[in-house]
């Protein structure tokens, strides 16, 4: 089953594996030592960033390593794009009335 990438960042947790896996691939027994959960519980998140393409895995003998898809991440830096502009836009209009404000005190 593959879930919305979105699902996969609304948790916390899913969010602070990823920041985790930004540095370097890791084994779920290395994530788990970074929360105060399970190792279980860590891997039903990972299952769901893996379900939503955002992890890969590596064999290395009995090991699986995961690592960040940094190319998937690639969809919510676009889909925030739109509001980064929407922002951006803003904020400039917000500087613009500030020096009108400024100018008029002078």
């Amino acid at each position: 089953m593959k879930r919305d990438i979105f699902q996969a960042i609304s948790d916390p947790t899913r969010r602070a594996i990823l920041v985790l896996l930004i540095a370097q691939a890791m084994t779920p027994n290395a994530l788990a030592e970074h929360f105060d959960s399970t190792r279980q519980a860590v891997s039903k998140h990972i299952k769901i960033l893996n379900e939503c393409e955002l992890l890969e895995q590596r064999k290395s003998g009995r090991e699986i390593y995961y690592q960040l898809k940094v190319d998937k991440m690639k969809e919510i830096d676009q889909w925030l794009e739109q509001f980064r502009k929407q922002w951006e836009n803003r904020f400039s209009q917000l500087d613009q009335v500030l020096l009108n404000l400024q100018n008029k005190e002078k």
